[in-house]
């Protein structure tokens, strides 16, 4: 560089701007325009409802959830505001901001019309397993037609803020992770290991690899599971046997203790899952990603998405009153409070900004609610798919015109209905009344010509509509009275309508800049998203319809 007439003083003070410039424009320094905290952690609590804050509350710790209520902004009414209200199309709403009609998540599994096939949400055929060598690893966000925040958070610092994503599940840790995590990782319930993707990576970094050595799920496998607590600090009314439960263990019976020895070798890290172990290990794991990849540490936010699935598949089997699913919000309340110390410890406290919400909630055991005469029933799926394929084959010498029923939709054969000349909308119509005529559980059913007329919206005023894709779903939609299932549960139970049993869920904002408070105006989850681009003064994600809450009580 040629600077004439300068002393050399003058010509290295120049130097120096110039380079400090080039530095700024390639964006490898942020400058501290606005305040942000350094990091934002996101914690989804898989089949959640918000009675567990309150009903569990006297048997919590004072710094896991009461912590976080007694501290943070606690929204005691969000609700989702679509259904299907299952896992995948949950943990995408919670970061997309948006519901499954913009994107596209509409199931955990649903009807490929153009492959002619059910497809998984997250399963990818041309990405390889990083750290297994089974399918387990076969896994990206290629199905999530929307951006996420994390996503939005990665392009407000040009790729500097670093993402990471971790769960039991897969598609728990990939679609809060969006399009751009740095890594998501999730549990291989095949070996017990933690795994990714070659979507994300080539190799597991040497930390994981270190992890897995640990073996950790082995070691609580060796001792199997008892109560944590006396008997007498549980809100369940013995007895612990059950009848509405699932004998998972291969026991001969439901109650405490439980261990893994009636198992085949091949069986135990599946099962391992539906014990409070598995939020264990995650926990476990999300301390070594935050030590290791040195999250909060930078110059710009990161993000860490943290899904703990135990409670699911423990729900699943032991209903929503058992001693298994309380021994196991009692266990994860003890592990928020180490993660939160954990996290002041990294970041410090008050610079995290963090929340807590579920993917869904669910009903009561319905062979419990049967035997209290409570309502409850089923659908039947079977008879439902023959008594249709035979109106079909009556009416138009067809029963194959429903080429699919899945997810309470109705998918019809679009090329048989062309090739016969025949009216789908006359179809639609004709399969409607007679549904009505024959199936008094079906309380509404939407045809693909009422859906197409009407966007999805943030309110809840049409739930099916929120959740209905016009490219992926099917032509005719059917909802069932509340307490009423596809097919009926006599143990356990399950999620998946608009009802408040599967909508209502904890929604808890703590940490950077979030004041106390208690609210209970309705909200929805996808506000979620909304909330955090307006706390870090980002875009907020692109099909984003939920709006901020936290109100701008923000110190100066």
């Amino acid at each position: 560089m040629f600077i004439p007439n300068i002393s050399i003083n003058m010509k290295t003070k120049i130097f120096l701007l110039l380079t400090i410039s080039i530095i700024l424009i390639s964006g490898r320094i942020f400058p501290q325009y606005i305040n942000q905290p350094k990091l934002v952690v996101g914690i989804v609590i898989d089949q959640m409802r918000f009675d567990y804050l309150y009903r569990f509350q006297k048997y919590y710790v004072s710094s896991g959830f009461q912590r976080l209520m007694n501290n943070g902004s606690n929204f005691t009414f969000a609700h989702y505001n679509y259904s299907p209200t299952t896992t995948g199309p949950g943990h995408a709403s919670i970061f997309t901001g948006t519901t499954p009609y913009f994107h596209g998540i509409i199931a955990n599994d649903w009807y490929d019309k153009q492959k002619r096939k059910m497809i998984y949400c997250v399963r990818d055929t041309l990405i390889k397993s990083i750290g297994s060598n089974d399918s387990e690893g076969e896994m990206s966000p290629k199905n999530l037609l929307a951006s996420t925040i994390t996503d939005q958070l990665k392009l407000s610092t040009k790729g500097q803020s670093k993402v990471l994503a971790i769960s039991l599940k897969d598609r728990s840790a990939i679609l809060p992770g969006g399009h751009f995590a740095n890594a998501a990782y999730w549990y291989d319930n095949k070996t017990g290991d933690f795994i990714s993707s070659s979507y994300y990576l080539q190799l597991l970094p040497k930390w994981v690899d270190d992890f897995n050595k640990r073996k950790l799920a082995d070691k609580y496998l060796s001792e199997g599971w008892n109560l944590s607590h006396q008997r007498s600090d549980y809100s369940i009314n013995d007895p612990d046997e059950s009848k509405y439960e699932v004998d998972e263990f291969k026991e001969g019976k439901t109650s405490f203790p439980h261990t893994f020895n009636k198992l085949k070798d091949n069986e135990k890290y599946e099962v391992f899952e539906t014990t409070p172990f598995g939020n264990e290990i995650v926990e476990e794991f999300v301390k070594s990603a935050l030590e290791n990849e040195n999250l909060g540490k930078g110059n710009v936010t990161d993000f860490l998405t943290v899904s703990f699935s135990s409670t699911d598949h423990v729900g699943h089997d032991y209903g929503t009153y058992s001693y298994e699913i309380e021994d196991t919000y009692l266990r994860l309340d003890m592990l928020l409070q180490d993660l939160l110390k954990t996290l002041d410890k990294q970041t410090g406290r008050g610079n995290y900004l963090l929340f807590l919400t579920a993917d869904h909630a669910a009903l009561e055991t319905p062979g419990y609610l049967k035997d209290n005469r409570l309502p409850t029933g089923e659908l039947n799926i079977k008879r439902f798919t023959d008594s249709l394929k035979a109106f079909c084959g009556n009416v138009y010498g067809d029963k194959n015109l429903v080429e699919n029923i899945s997810s309470r939709q109705i998918y019809l054969n679009r090329e048989v209905i062309k090739k016969r000349y025949l009216n789908i909308h006359e179809i639609e119509q004709k399969i409607e009344d007679y549904l009505r005529d024959n199936f008094p559980v079906i309380t509404s059913i939407y045809k693909r010509d009422n859906l197409e007329k009407q966007t999805a919206s943030r309110d809840n005023a049409n739930p099916i509509l929120n959740g209905y894709n016009p490219f992926l779903a099917g032509d005719i939609v059917v909802n069932l009275l509340p307490g009423y299932l596809p097919n009926f549960l006599e143990k356990g139970t399950t999620h998946s309508t608009a009802y408040p049993y599967d909508t209502h869920v904890p929604m808890i904002f703590y940490g950077w800049n979030i004041p106390k408070q208690t609210i209970n105006t309705p909200v929805y989850t996808i506000d979620i998203a909304a909330t955090i681009a307006n706390l870090l003064k980002i875009q907020e994600p692109s099909a984003c319809i939920g709006i901020p809450l936290i109100k701008e009580s923000v110190k100066k």
